[in-house]
């Protein structure tokens, strides 16, 4: 058996200590699998619809400064500044 192990080559080496190390693994039930699956897609949805209300309001708003609209050019000003302070206020409470 000694032999056998100074024979093998790193790969042989690799897949035989990931094949033990799958042994170990403790897998989900198929209700624990499906539940964290809903929990995902859940989640890309949501995300997906919260980016997507951001892209809409930004276009709209972009647009808006196009057509040099005045109303348009001062929410795009006070929504730049709460970026602005996001960042600061998010930055700050790191360093705590």
């Amino acid at each position: 058996m000694a032999d056998r192990q100074k024979k093998d080559n790193a790969i042989v080496a690799y897949l035989r200590k990931t094949w033990a190390e799958l042994k170990r693994v403790r897998w989900p039930t198929f209700e624990q699998g499906w539940a964290m699956t809903k929990i995902v897609l859940a989640v890309t949805f949501a995300m997906a619809v919260f980016l997507g209300a951001l892209d809409f309001f930004f276009s709209w708003l972009l647009g808006g400064v196009i057509a040099r609209n005045i109303l348009f050019i001062i929410l795009a000003a006070v929504v730049a500044i709460a970026l602005v302070g996001a960042v600061y206020l998010i930055g700050r409470g790191e360093e705590v």
